[in-house]
């Protein structure tokens, strides 16, 4: 038992510390000021960090601001290159369009301009000649978007200010789709039943785009909310999701579908809204009555975008 007691310590430190690295890409984030953060002395914490994480701090902080950039590229176009690789923690655009080339294969300008092809390829398929090469088979490395981007106009997409949630989740590191459906029935589902928590609303967070990330490397938390004095039990955590404004998307689909709902909100709708992202993290909202029908693995949810004004 205190075995376990100690891994789960270990473990709730090292969320707490990547979490506080997603808020906070845009200040300097030093050994000493994570090692803080984690109650680690700092020449431990690098080696903690290094074995829990499978690489580095260092690599760890530039893989994430490189890709928190390639996000925020695509979904905003108004913002200047400059002005993102600021946001993520670089000091220069040349830095950032340097460290950006070596993740992958092209300049933020190029991956931009791709970004926007793809939309319109996407709404008129026959007027744009689609090319092939190494960042694009980054991007889409396992399904086409599936919502066009006429859906701009269409989509009903509502701005909701949201109160903070107090809530305990357990959390699956992996590729998103098929595996996470079998973590919320296998894992998450035996949890909430033995904690009476199966009529509370939920959340499911991914910390990270598929479409950047690698699969092996995706972070996803199945949330609950509880109340603040909750005791968690088993490898579950508590954390709070952030209140404020979120433009939310009502879905109702498969598994599948919902991928196409989240690029189709994220690339098409988000880039024309006069919005930005910030540093609180999108999620899928299940809220009480939240239905599934497990013959046709439909369910609903809203999907839900934290926003500011540009």
């Amino acid at each position: 038992m205190a075995w376990r007691d100690s891994r789960a310590e270990y473990e709730l430190r090292m969320h707490r510390v990547v979490a506080y690295i997603d808020q906070h890409l845009d200040q300097p984030l030093d050994l000493r000021c994570l090692a803080e953060v984690a109650h680690f002395s700092p020449f431990h914490f690098h080696r903690l960090f290094s074995a829990w994480m499978g690489e580095t701090l260092g690599d760890y902080l530039r893989r994430r601001r490189i890709e928190v950039a390639a996000m925020r590229l695509a979904a905003q176009p108004r913002v200047t290159v400059l002005q993102t690789a600021l946001s993520v923690g670089f000091g220069s655009a040349e830095a950032f369009t340097r460290a950006f080339r070596a993740r992958f294969g092209c300049s933020p300008t190029s991956w931009r301009t791709q970004q926007a092809e793809r939309r319109l390829a996407n709404s008129n398929p026959d007027q744009v000649d689609r090319k092939t090469d190494q960042a694009d088979e980054l991007i889409l490395p396992e399904y086409e978007v599936s919502l066009q981007s006429e859906t701009e106009t269409s989509m009903n997409v509502r701005l909701v200010d949201r109160q903070p949630a107090t809530v305990a989740y357990l959390r699956h590191l992996g590729p998103y789709g098929k595996p996470v459906s079998l973590f919320w029935q296998k894992t998450v589902y035996p949890w909430l039943l033995t904690n009476n928590l199966l009529d509370q609303p939920r959340y499911g967070i991914g910390h990270d785009d598929p479409n950047i990330t690698a699969p092996a490397q995706c972070r996803y938390d199945a949330c609950v909310e509880v109340p603040q004095d909750f005791v968690t039990s088993g490898s579950a955590f508590k954390t709070s999701i952030p209140g404020g404004r979120y433009a939310v998307l009502s879905f109702q689909g498969t598994v599948a579908e919902i991928e196409g709902a989240w690029a189709a909100l994220l690339r098409d709708w988000f880039p024309s809204s006069g919005l930005q992202l910030d540093a609180r993290p999108c999620f899928e909202y299940y809220k009480k009555g939240s239905t599934f029908d497990p013959n046709t693995g439909v369910f609903d949810c809203e999907i839900c975008i934290p926003v500011v004004p540009l």
